[in-house]
């Protein structure tokens, strides 16, 4: 198992190395699916044997089906704890997935644009990643393994509430659609408080680089509806889509306003960050992503011009400490993952 973790390791994530609508602020979308079995106890108060049943159930499709037959499947039980942080990293997962009971697994597609976590908070959550700004293109992804799981099981559903969930706020479509946006424009001119204010306001809910209970490293933040009950599943993409628009814009204008003010002190800033990056010895990987964060900013102002986003959204990930033992192959201490991530930087940034 963590041979093929190594092997990922070794290659960008598609959800972060593709050009993407709105890539220079908007890194990612993603949409996730939730789903019950009909007639099946939630995973939240299932027994042991009733989760068995249910990971029987998705082997039994996952042998049957042709689509799902040239992905990964991966039993929670072969999972270490650092290539649970790999999957983390990677948002192939949620940071609680593979916490306590083991009756669990793993679906990953083999372009890595589609997990599905199954026995999770619901019996299955089905999660598409597509690079920038992309709600309709990831509920599509989503939406094709939902339709054909959907032909081997039938979903706990009423006519009331729609598709049934462990946690009430996720009744209804059952659908999560969030973006992964970099606002250091409005960071710096201390306008994010007004702009996350309107953002709640507006029905939507604002968390860290991981999700729910993280922190936001690198100015970079997640963006997801709070509404899943009485509102169809186009209504809520279009909303995260048009939402999201809204925020370009506010940020487009930070950006600008720090030019027309301040631009020799955002330059130094931006320059003095790539210098780091380009030159450091020991790096952590909150550091580096918070220079990323200044140097894709200058790419996008078009100060630093020879950097390819692609590039900067590389070494995001694999600065990360799992993402960076399963580069190397080799587990580390915290000290020898800072002298081996500033190393990796200077050789991305090398190359």
């Amino acid at each position: 198992m963590s041979s093929l973790f190594e092997n990922m390791a070794k290659k960008p994530a598609v959800w972060l190395s593709k050009p993407g609508k709105e890539s220079l602020v908007v890194l990612s979308t993603r949409v996730r699916i939730a789903r019950n079995i009909s007639g099946c106890t939630f995973p939240e108060t299932a027994d042991q044997k009733t989760c068995q049943k249910i990971i029987g159930y998705f082997d039994s499709i996952i042998s049957r089906s042709k689509i799902m037959s040239e992905g990964q499947y991966i039993k929670a039980s072969d999972v270490d704890e650092l290539d649970k942080n790999f999957l983390i990293e990677r948002h192939l997962i949620s940071p609680v997935f593979l916490n306590g009971d083991l009756n669990k697994s793993l679906y990953v597609d083999s372009n890595e644009r589609v997990s599905i976590m199954i026995n999770e908070e619901d019996h299955l959550r089905i999660q598409a990643l597509s690079p920038g700004l992309n709600p309709e293109e990831s509920f599509e992804f989503a939406s094709r393994y939902e339709s054909e799981i959907s032909k081997y099981v039938e979903f706990a559903y009423d006519n009331d509430f729609g598709y049934l969930t462990s946690c009430p706020t996720n009744a209804g479509t059952g659908l999560r659609a969030s973006v992964l946006i970099h606002l250091p424009g409005l960071v710096l001119t201390r306008d994010i408080d007004k702009v996350i204010s309107h953002i709640t306001h507006s029905g939507l809910v604002v968390r860290g680089f991981y999700g729910e209970g993280s922190d936001v490293l690198g100015n970079l933040f997640q963006i997801s509806n709070q509404n899943t009950l009485g509102v169809t599943e186009k209504e809520i993409l279009v909303q995260i889509e048009n939402i999201t628009g809204e925020i370009v814009e506010r940020e487009a204008t930070a950006r600008q306003r720090l030019i027309d003010e301040t631009k020799d002190i955002i330059e130094d800033k931006i320059w003095r960050a790539y210098g780091i990056l380009k030159n450091a010895r020991v790096l952590t990987s909150e550091e580096v992503m918070n220079l990323l964060s200044a140097v894709r900013l200058g790419h996008a102002m078009k100060i630093i011009d020879f950097l390819d986003v692609s590039l900067l959204n590389e070494i995001l990930l694999l600065s990360q400490p799992a993402h960076l033992q399963k580069y190397y192959g080799s587990e580390m201490d915290n000290n020898e993952r800072d002298f081996v991530r500033a190393k990796m930087v200077r050789e991305k940034l090398e190359s």
